[in-house]
């Protein structure tokens, strides 16, 4: 596993874009869709993706938090045990916890993620979600905070745990944690901390990204709605004296012409499960209709969007290696660090991507680093 890249803005110069997969730990797969998928939500399955993922290059793998059913997502698995597993049967995969402000205090969070840390040798993240399933806070007695307060809350929650794994005699007294000279030990491995990723297209999402979170997840997009966000939060970022690395989410169907990839889509969209969709559209327009602007992260999607429930097919990692490839590489152009990734069939796809896109991706980034140093000689 290498460090995530150090450079800031849009021109990336050597640093490779790097490769992320949601951890399948919740059944149901990644799309809302009664097609078949040859994927599992078990322990056994997710061991082996997990060593197939490293095996065929990725960096990162998101172990996702639900707390409640829904949307095809009957059964989850914890994902801080849960990755806790996958650690310890692979070498190199970083695995991102997800984790809820809320239902999580930021010092039992910190030492959960220094022990894994260590166990680790280094290769624990964390991604803050700050919540927008009202009932799922309502089912397991939490209060659901106003939009704004939970990113405020989040944001205390990452000053927290920040100070928690880099200061000795941590104070802070906060509108919602309070700690009064607090040592952690022991402090985990990596320097200065573990990666702290957020994800969230409200305007409060990216203020608190562009001032606390090191890498922030969008949901998938088009090239131009993707550059107006980077551009927004990379603005912000400067301004605070902060960097932030970026991250989007997609949907890949890679397959060996564009035809079979686009009836692949066109199949999992006719197969999809109408109610859960519109219940999950009802819950997230809700959530969105509490932000200031009254939208959130799915503001313009389609019931097409949804069917994938982060708008994954939106950002168009659909046809052959190829094409994919060269939409990847433009992604980086723009300013994306991380590619987020989904799949129907997880371990034989993630294999097929690790064995025929990220070779083309990686000869494409040579190609433009080859270019950009001939004109600098020239």
């Amino acid at each position: 596993m290498t460090d995530l890249p150090t450079t800031n803005g849009t021109a990336h110069g050597s640093d490779p874009i790097r490769f992320a997969y949601w951890v399948p730990n919740v059944s149901g797969g990644l799309v809302i869709s009664n097609i078949e998928q040859r994927t599992s939500w078990d322990f056994d399955y997710n061991i082996k993706l997990a060593q197939i993922a490293e095996n065929a290059g990725f960096d990162y793998a998101l172990s996702q938090i639900r707390f409640t059913a829904g949307y095809g997502a009957d059964n989850q698995h914890e994902p801080v045990i849960f990755s806790t597993a996958l650690l310890q049967n692979t070498e190199r995969l970083n695995l991102i916890v997800a984790v809820l402000p809320g239902p999580w205090h930021p010092a039992v969070l910190a030492k959960q993620v220094a022990t894994l840390d260590h166990l680790s040798k280094g290769r624990v993240s964390v991604n803050i979600v700050s919540g927008w399933f009202s009932g799922e806070f309502r089912a397991i007695g939490e209060p659901w905070l106003d939009h704004d307060e939970r990113y405020l809350r989040s944001a205390e929650f990452i000053q927290a745990i920040k100070g928690i794994w880099t200061e000795d005699n941590f104070t802070f007294h906060g509108r919602y944690y309070y700690f009064d000279n607090y040592t952690l030990k022991p402090k985990p491995l990596q320097k200065p901390h573990p990666t702290i990723f957020q994800g969230g297209s409200s305007r409060a999402a990216r203020d608190n990204a562009s001032r606390h979170s090191d890498v922030y997840f969008t949901n998938g997009n088009t090239v131009e709605g993707i550059k107006a966000q980077i551009d927004d939060i990379q603005s912000k970022a400067r301004a605070h004296g902060h960097k932030v690395r970026i991250g989007v989410n997609a949907f890949v169907i890679a397959r060996d012409t564009e035809g079979e990839a686009r009836e692949v889509l066109a199949e999992i969209i006719a197969k999809a499960n109408p109610e859960a969709v519109k219940g999950f559209a009802d819950e997230v327009v809700n959530a969105g209709k509490a932000s200031p602007e009254r939208e959130g992260n799915w503001a313009k999607s389609t019931f097409e969007d949804l069917v994938q429930y982060n708008d994954g097919f939106r950002t168009n990692l659909i046809g052959t290696p190829e094409q994919i490839a060269e939409r990847i590489v433009e992604l980086k152009r723009i300013g994306v660090d991380i590619i987020l990734s989904g799949f129907l069939h997880f371990q034989e796809e993630v294999e097929y991507f690790g064995r025929r896109v990220l070779p083309l991706v990686r000869e494409l980034e040579a190609q433009q680093l080859e270019a950009r140093t001939t004109v600098g000689v020239s």
